[in-house]
């Protein structure tokens, strides 16, 4: 299951890929924004469930879609810039088993526990 999950994962970072390539931005961008999402992990500095509320907020991809759709309804790139950042990175993160954040920490995610 973990391999299917990790394909469906690889074909939602393929589909964040192809959407920016239908933006006005140069390549460097989405490889300089990528991670920009893992600044969500600042969060842990202050305690779990403020860590876990932070971080998922920036990996939740139906967030990133609505960002996006608000981009593209108002015809504003810049935030359909940040939807499929934020789109694509969650889709990358989960290929490598970092799912969204329960409070107990940051190992413990909705896809099980990291490093298990």
């Amino acid at each position: 299951m973990k391999i299917t999950l990790a394909l469906e994962e690889f074909a939602m970072l393929l589909l964040g890929i192809f959407v920016f390539s239908r933006l006005d931005f140069a390549w460097w961008w989405f490889l300089v924004l990528f991670f920009t999402p893992d600044f969500g992990m600042l969060g842990y500095l202050f305690n779990y469930k403020i860590g876990a509320l932070i971080y998922n907020v920036f990996h939740h991809k139906g967030l990133a879609i609505s960002i996006w759709f608000l981009g593209f309804y108002l015809q504003n790139e810049v935030f359909q810039l940040i939807g499929v950042i934020l789109f694509s990175h969650a889709a990358f993160d989960r290929i490598l088993g970092y799912g969204l954040k329960y409070e107990k920490g940051f190992k413990f995610t909705h896809l099980g526990e990291i490093g298990n």
